[in-house]
């Protein structure tokens, strides 16, 4: 899933930082504590949270029976909350194993509309982070909508994610109505938390691969204007080179509002590009550009 706070919508990685216990910056806002969810009515708070942020009725809303189990087992369920004790948002992810190693799922991240912008989706995921490696577990996976760039910035500029997995209607026709009219196809984020990749990107690093001349690498998706928006042309399958870019609106929710047809044209074509690439050794690393479209780049050799 995804939504306005969802998986990984963090803000940003600006505010007022403070050092964690593992030398990490945790950016806290001011009057901010964040803490794992203890009492009955707090865990039914962060239902009602989820219905406020993606609305009555929101099919995959996770119940108050399964946030404390999961709490008790392993998972992680902590709220950001202000001064007056308001729950301003929560992170739940599941911890389980995957081929013989401990790993985490981050299944949910909601900021409740008038407490974003102040660094507390970020302070949530970074504190995620730091409560998994003091257990010793490092890899952590969550989904966000390949068209959604605001949250694909933050996944590879700021966090440091890589992508090897393109799901086609993850979490079936259905969603929040954020994202109803184009399906709920998902990248699955990598985020290594331990690796010098990550730890650079969290301190503030760019990658070295974000240049302008990395617009001169081939394109798998051809770009025709149309006045102020972009239409996505033919696609290209039969390329070999190591570094590849892919570019896909800048704002799919405002295109969407305006066209759905043309948003439904851009996950068409993205879906095309993504699937067939990813399942045969490339995998994603970076979001390059500041115009419409903007690009992501494909990376043959899998590295760190």
């Amino acid at each position: 899933m995804n939504g306005p706070m969802l998986e990984n919508p963090n803000e940003s990685l600006d505010a007022q930082a403070s050092k964690g216990e593992l030398g990490s910056p945790l950016p806290f806002a001011a009057g901010i504590e964040i803490r794992p969810l203890t009492r009955f009515e707090e865990f039914r708070e962060c239902v009602r949270l989820q219905e406020e942020v993606w609305g009555q009725g929101f099919s995959q809303k996770v119940p108050e029976a399964i946030l404390i189990i999961a709490s008790r087992l392993g998972g992680i369920v902590c709220g950001a909350f202000g001064a007056d004790g308001t729950m301003a948002g929560f992170v739940f992810g599941l911890t389980g194993m995957e081929e013989g190693r401990v790993v985490h799922w981050s299944d949910m991240l909601a900021v409740r509309a008038g407490w974003r912008r102040r660094g507390i989706g970020s302070a949530l995921k970074l504190h995620q982070r730091e409560l998994l490696i003091r257990a010793g577990v490092t890899r952590m996976y969550w989904t966000f909508d390949p068209l959604e760039v605001p949250n694909a910035r933050l996944n590879f500029s700021r966090l440091g994610v890589v992508v090897r997995e393109y799901v086609e209607e993850m979490y079936g026709e259905s969603g929040p109505p954020l994202h109803l009219g184009i399906g709920t196809d998902r990248f699955v984020a990598v985020w290594e938390m331990a690796s010098s990749r990550v730890k650079s990107r969290i301190q503030g690093g760019v990658g070295a691969e974000v240049l302008d001349e990395s617009l001169k690498l081939p394109s798998a998706l051809e770009v025709e204007e149309e006045g102020e928006r972009v239409r996505p042309g033919e696609t290209r399958v039969d390329l070999e080179d190591p570094r590849i870019l892919v570019p896909v609106p800048a704002d799919i929710q405002s295109l969407k509002e305006g066209d759905v047809e043309l948003a439904r044209c851009w996950r068409r074509a993205t879906r095309t590009v993504f699937r067939h690439y990813l399942s045969r050794g490339w995998e994603l690393r970076e979001v390059t550009g500041e115009g419409n479209p903007v690009h992501y780049l494909l990376v043959r050799e899998v590295g760190e």
